[in-house]
């Protein structure tokens, strides 16, 4: 039954790879498919207004949060609908350490 499931599965993906290329060739990868000039204008659009702040720039805003421990467990908001999956941060390190999900900067707090 698993092996029917993958077979139906491969022949549906070659019929989406072939009406999206337009091609009967299903080795052509999705990536073709997107073209560059779609990518760079959205960026240069995204960019344009410098009035405001990129998301980068916002997040860097943000203070190191100082944790007592040397493990902090990050998921990004409080709301789990608006935050990301968990990742243990180790702060063994003397500088911040960034979540690589949402960029906030843990910073082990000594009391020494």
């Amino acid at each position: 039954m698993a092996a029917f499931g993958r077979r139906n599965g491969s022949m549906v993906a070659t019929q989406l790879m072939k009406t999206l290329t337009g091609s009967s060739n299903s080795r052509r990868s999705l990536s073709d498919i997107v073209n560059s000039e779609i990518i760079t204008s959205h960026t240069a659009k995204w960019m344009q207004d410098t009035s405001k702040k990129s998301p980068m720039e916002l997040i860097n805003e943000v203070p190191p949060i100082k944790v007592e421990g040397r493990i902090v467990a990050c998921e990004g908001d409080n709301n789990p609908a608006l935050g990301h999956p968990i990742e243990f941060i180790c702060l063994d390190k003397d500088e911040p350490t960034m979540c690589k999900y949402c960029g906030l900067r843990y910073l082990q707090d000594h009391h020494h």
